[in-house]
């Protein structure tokens, strides 16, 4: 739970919201520490206002859970990222393009498929959609930029429901959704669920949108959720796979993979997953639009804390606005207190290889973290950190930044020790003893 001015300022905010975007129905949530703090309902659906349990419409929102299913595929070796869609799909015209662009939107394919709106009639089956492709469903070279493209999780839905032998949406249903608990997220609506609508521009007058199976499409944004699941799709995005995915596969989906806005992104695209910067906090999560409909979802992993809204509105939220604004709430009137410092026992071994290490004459410093870890930081505001991770064979994995992938290993000789990362040599001294440095040092030393 928040405190009651926390609440107030949360609730003002949202009632804001309702008001001057005019939105017929609005649900928000507010995540931390893996557990719904607070919730926010405006507006009606029917003659009541929405509750935890009404369902809207998530539109891309879908596409995570879609992508979620792949990384599944993938752990269990069904597939490789980077195998070609031909390997699993074949006869599209985009079959050189690979699992991971797909997931990425760098495959370069159209944003849309050929045809009337999807989003607004009835979908074809697979079999008829790849019928009306052509050489133009490449609108750039594959990994040459992000371009979103909903053709692309049409196929990556087809690529899951293939593999497991079932629609796409049984699959998601049965893998991801039941074991997480999200027993009100539907591939078509039930009821209770709010109708769409598109708001008037000059006129408080409401126009019901339609509403179809999109069938290929439908992996790019057919599902319906309610709060109190998408809350629990919030917690699972910003935590550890919570049984459905390892860990580092989480970790994976969560990591850049390209940019949509230009070396300083504020915005960018995972596995399935969109990220965001915002003061200082790095969100992983997805947006949502469907005629009648908007969604936003995002989720902090650094601690626990997450976000979320959704509307049955074609136009006028301004969700990153809204979710933006209820973070820096929160952290404005319940900023979060540091973790608690406690010792934490390290090996001998790991202990005589904390200190100063020296790359040439550039000084660094190595910590010990839990778990065997290691942490290899520069003094000085120049240099490549890295964290590490202890292998059983008695070396280190680096874990991000310039090392990620690359192995670190203690070096003894009768000179002493040294550290080889991938044949960069770093030794107590500056440029200390000769015999382990590449290339030998002057024998008048320094001078």
């Amino acid at each position: 739970m928040v405190l009651e001015s926390t609440a107030r300022a949360l609730a003002l905010r949202v009632a804001t919201e309702q008001a001057t975007a005019r939105i017929p129905a609005l649900a928000v949530a507010v995540i931390r520490g893996g557990e719904l703090i607070w919730s926010g309902y405006r507006g009606r659906v029917g003659d009541a206002p929405p509750t935890a349990s009404t369902q809207f419409r998530v539109g891309s929102i879908t596409k995570s859970m879609v992508a979620v299913m792949i990384m599944r595929l993938r752990d269990e070796g069904l597939l490789d990222l980077l195998d070609p869609l031909e390997k699993h799909l074949p006869g599209t015209p985009a079959g050189e393009v690979t699992i991971a662009q797909l997931l990425s939107h760098t495959g370069g394919l159209t944003a849309e498929p050929p045809g009337e709106w999807w989003e607004r009639t009835p979908g074809v089956p697979i079999p008829e959609l790849i019928g009306l492709l052509d050489h133009m469903t490449g609108r750039h070279r594959p990994g040459r930029r992000f371009h979103y493209s909903n053709l692309g999780f049409g196929f990556l839905g087809e690529v899951v429901a293939r593999k497991r032998g079932r629609g796409w949406a049984q699959a998601v249903h049965d893998e991801v959704l039941a074991p997480l608990g999200m027993r009100d997220t539907t591939e078509r609506p039930r009821a209770p669920h709010a109708t769409g609508y598109a708001v008037h521009p000059w006129a408080d007058v409401l126009l019901p949108e339609p509403e179809h199976d999109a069938v290929a499409l439908a992996p790019a944004g057919q599902m319906w959720c309610s709060p109190a699941d998408l809350a629990r799709w919030a917690i699972f995005v910003g935590g550890d796979g919570a049984g459905v995915l390892r860990p580092a596969t989480m970790a994976e989906m969560r990591e850049p993979a390209t940019v949509e806005d230009g070396p300083s992104w504020t915005s960018g695209y995972g596995l399935g997953l969109q990220l965001r910067r915002h003061n200082g906090r790095r969100l992983a999560g997805h947006t949502g639009s469907m005629p009648g409909f908007l969604a936003t979802v995002w989720a902090d992993p650094s601690d626990g804390v997450g976000v979320l809204f959704q509307a049955n509105t074609t136009s006028g939220v301004k969700g990153n606005a809204l979710t933006g604004d209820l973070l820096d709430i929160l952290d404005e009137h319940e900023p979060a207190l540091p973790a608690e410092w406690r010792p934490a026992p390290v090996d001998d071994d790991l202990l005589a290889l904390t200190g100063p290490w020296y790359w040439g004459p550039a000084a660094y410093v190595m910590r010990a973290l839990p778990g065997r870890g290691l942490a290899l930081t520069p003094v000085g505001e120049t240099g490549r950190a890295s964290r590490f991770a202890a292998l059983a064979d008695g070396t280190w994995l680096g874990l991000d930044g310039y090392y990620a992938g690359e192995t670190l290993r203690v070096v003894r000789t009768g000179e002493g020790v040294h550290l080889d990362l991938n044949t960069f040599v770093f030794t107590r001294e500056p440029y200390g003893p000769p015999g382990p440095v590449p290339g030998g040092v002057d024998p008048e030393g320094w001078r």
